[in-house]
């Protein structure tokens, strides 16, 4: 079954309801959105209990918004939805909008490379399913939004999805993060490495709300097609590669091994970090 993106708690008491006790501790990533992501993405949000949709923010070109890669006979290639971009230079990722059909090309590239995957056949009505809903959508981020939940779903993460829409949004870069993180309840927020060049940890500090810093070092190889393994492909690999072992893949036995922060060591990551902010 797949995720929905969902509405976040407003936090109001019902007349007559006890008193709240103690604030739930809460993990929050705000990242922006990518096109069938890789297998980090969803490790990272599935360690949170609320991933916020940041599509409110810059879209930028040749990134992992509207394309990502498949391994293929011929080797890794990527697969680019059309955008229009032609004078919206500041455009955010929830205006941009689908130049031409793509799906259908898109579609059967996969089936190609991935034909012949173990999992593939139980695994294909299902993510084709999702290729001809996001046939019908006119904006960049409703095509993600199927995706990544859908594969959300296969993975079986119980991370809430909500869109970057239901908080305010006010300021630049850190400022504006922290007001999502704040309204939302949060008191950790677990960032993807590449944030680091800009990211004030100590606005989160004086906030309350700790800082924590995702490593992609040292996932496990799975049996993969097409030659030597590939570490940077689309998760979608890994789901027609391994099925339902998928989650054995994705993230290793302790948090601690993987993030940085109060709960961890972690490792620096020099490889690609798909959609981190």
């Amino acid at each position: 079954m797949e995720k929905r993106v969902q509405t976040p708690p407003t936090g109001r008491k019902e007349s007559g309801q006890l008193p709240a006790g103690p604030a739930k501790p809460s993990r929050i990533c705000i990242i922006q959105s990518c096109y069938i992501p890789w297998k980090g993405f969803f490790d990272l949000i599935g360690r949170c209990d609320e991933y916020v949709i940041f599509d409110r923010a810059q879209y930028v070109k040749r990134h992992w918004h509207n394309r990502n890669r498949i391994k293929t006979a011929r080797g890794v290639e990527w697969l680019t939805i059309p955008v229009v971009t032609k004078g919206r230079f500041e455009q955010r990722v929830d205006e941009v909008e689908i130049e031409k059909p793509w799906a259908n090309k898109h579609w059967r590239a996969i089936e190609l490379a991935y034909g012949r995957a173990a999992f593939f056949e139980p695994l294909a009505p299902t993510v084709k399913g999702w290729f001809e809903r996001a046939d019908k959508e006119a904006r960049l981020t409703d095509v993600n939004a199927i995706f990544l939940n859908g594969i959300a779903g296969l993975l079986g993460l119980k991370t809430r999805i909500t869109r970057d829409t239901a908080y305010p949004s006010a300021g630049a870069k850190t400022e504006r993060l922290l007001g999502i993180a704040r309204a939302a309840g949060a008191d950790r927020y677990l960032s993807g490495p590449t944030a680091r060049a800009y990211f004030d940890e100590s606005m989160f500090e004086a906030a309350g709300i700790a800082t924590e810093w995702m490593s992609y070092e040292g996932y496990p190889e799975y049996p993969q097609l097409h030659g030597g393994f590939e570490h940077a492909v689309t998760a979608l690999d890994l789901l027609f590669n391994t099925g339902p072992e998928a989650t054995r893949y994705i993230r290793r036995t302790s948090p601690a091994e993987n993030m940085s922060g109060p709960i961890g060591p972690g490792i620096d990551r020099t490889g690609p970090a798909p959609g981190t902010i």
